[in-house]
């Protein structure tokens, strides 16, 4: 029973006291034995105290840096996780909740957004947080400078200023009925402004652990924050994120007790991984896709008919058996999952079908095709092998794809949104609106294909102030079709996250809004 789960919860996490747990276990018809015995395995259970984490991370790049607008790999995610706070988080259960925003309050046209803000949290350099701090943290995505990848999805704030010393007062361009979702962006950690300035590069956030040694790429050492507001989380008295690349040193990293977790299991090993006695794997499914990304600013990309002859050219349900050994679902060549509330169940889905490859490169004027297309693993585990199957299937409809692999180190900053046709990851986001506006909107810094497209541009932004449920159901709709349709992405497989932890390690509920516990692993997990 979920309701009695939920109490499980908060009994172990010591926000419920065992008389109050027995006594609302027993008022759902458990019997005061099996609630006492419940309440005495939850406690025990208990998330503990101590110790230090230490995870293998197999995406990072030596490009990275501690500004938070700049991320874009795991072992960034993970550490800002630790190191930062959010106005707004989305739990391991995938709701919304407050963080460093208590409660918030929205005008009947969705345009005015008023957060009221925790009392007491400090930062790691002993400043209290205040309304000045979140202005300034917005602003710094936002300067015409920028090159936020949050300020696409910051963009429709019209003003943003402090009422108080408690309270921040967002005004929106147009209304946006998912603002409090944007907040929780992994981009936009809350940082210390002094005289209305930040120091992005300093590291320095509310979290429940304060960075210590930083390299770029390699390793990240960090210690609890001894004042973190949440009693409940931080469990570690430290963590360790270290970029190990190959998955095979990182399996062998975590069998060998060198780590504690990892991310990216090989999943041609996992059920080898899965026998050991000390490590189990952890799988939990949500948005993360993997894409062949093709520039439509850039020959012969530019052409739609060439787009949907590579569309059809792939084998979808191969690459899901081949490469994630059935370890997560078909795409249809747009980027929201089947688990989000607005898919598009009714669209269609794209088949293997050769001869309409060859019939679009017919009315693109072409009797056969040869790209480039540039993969590394550093993209998504089994991204190269993606790529040669693609090549395999692709040449029976005429196309020539000739794969070029790339180095892991740099893929990010070297290849991603340079290379005309190459292989991306994408964890996806909590909603339609955040993932379009993200990557597909016209203009914005990660649109990795160049796209532009007048009518799903409109679509939009109707559709992030529309509050009629199914009128906008019916703009997403069209949104997913036109971009399945005339996107400049092949998205050939939605993928699970399936990671390798050790036995020693514990946790609740694990969030599958991103890889780690929703990035979350420094924070919410224990040793037991």
């Amino acid at each position: 029973m979920r309701e009695l789960d939920q109490y499980r919860r908060l009994l172990a996490a010591g926000r419920m006291t065992r008389r109050d747990f027995v006594q609302r276990a027993m008022a759902l018809g458990a019997t005061t034995a099996l609630a006492t015995s419940m309440a005495g395995a939850a406690i025990a259970a208990a998330p503990k105290k101590g110790g230090t984490l230490r995870l293998g991370i197999g995406h990072g790049s030596t490009t990275d840096t501690l500004d938070p607008a700049t991320y874009t790999d795991l072992y960034m995610q993970v550490v800002g996780n630790a190191a930062y706070n959010y106005m707004t988080e989305v739990s391991n259960n995938g709701d919304l909740v407050p963080e460093l925003a208590e409660s918030w309050d929205v005008s009947p046209d969705a345009r005015v957004w008023t957060f009221k803000l925790r009392k007491g949290v400090e930062f790691h350099n002993g400043k209290t947080l205040d309304s000045g701090d979140v202005v300034a943290s917005i602003n710094h995505h936002l300067g015409e400078d920028s090159k936020s990848a949050a300020k696409a999805i910051l963009e429709p704030i019209a003003d943003v200023k402090a009422d108080g010393k408690d309270a921040v007062v967002f005004t929106m361009k147009t209304g946006n009925a998912d603002f409090p979702f944007i907040l929780s962006d992994y981009h936009i950690g809350i940082m210390p402004a002094k005289d209305g300035k930040l120091d992005p590069m300093s590291g320095v956030g509310s979290g429940g652990y304060a960075i210590e040694n930083y390299e770029p790429g390699v390793r990240t050492t960090l210690k609890r924050n001894p004042n973190y507001w949440k009693k409940d989380r931080a469990h570690f008295d430290g963590a360790e994120a270290l970029v190990i690349a190959d998955v095979t040193a990182r399996t062998n990293a975590l069998t060998t007790g060198e780590i504690d977790a990892m991310d990216r299991v090989d999943l041609k090993t996992a059920h080898l991984l899965g026998r050991s006695k000390k490590v189990r794997i952890e799988e939990t499914s949500g948005t993360q896709h993997y894409t062949f990304a093709m520039r439509t600013d850039t020959a012969p990309f530019s052409d739609n008919n060439v787009r949907l002859a590579l569309k059809y050219a792939i084998d979808r349900e191969a690459l899901v058996k081949t490469i994630l050994l059935g370890h997560g679902v078909v795409g249809n060549d747009h980027p929201i999952g089947r688990s989000q509330r607005y898919y598009a169940s009714n669209l269609p889905q794209r088949p293997y079908d050769p001869d309409k490859a060859k019939f679009h490169l017919k009315q693109a004027g072409l009797s056969s095709l040869k790209v480039d297309l540039s993969a590394a693993d550093a993209a998504f585990a089994g991204a190269v092998d993606a790529a040669v199957l693609y090549k395999e299937h692709a040449a029976k409809a005429g196309i020539d794809i000739n794969v070029v692999r790339e180095p892991n180190d740099g893929y990010w900053s070297n290849v991603w949104l340079k290379k005309p046709f190459c292989a991306v990851y994408w964890g996806g986001r909590p909603t339609e609106d955040w993932m379009f506006s993200t990557a597909y909107a016209e203009g914005v810094p990660w649109n990795d294909t160049y796209w532009k497209n007048d009518r799903f541009n409109k679509l939009l932004v109707e559709a992030r102030g529309e509050l009629d449920d199914s009128k906008r159901r019916g703009m997403y709709d069209e949104m997913q079709k036109i971009v399945s349709d005339e996107g400049g992405v092949v998205v050939p497989m939605f993928a699970n996250y399936v990671m390798g932890v050790s036995n020693t390690v514990a946790h609740d509920k694990l969030g599958a809004n991103w890889s780690m516990d929703g990035f979350r692993a420094i924070e919410r997990w224990w040793f037991a």
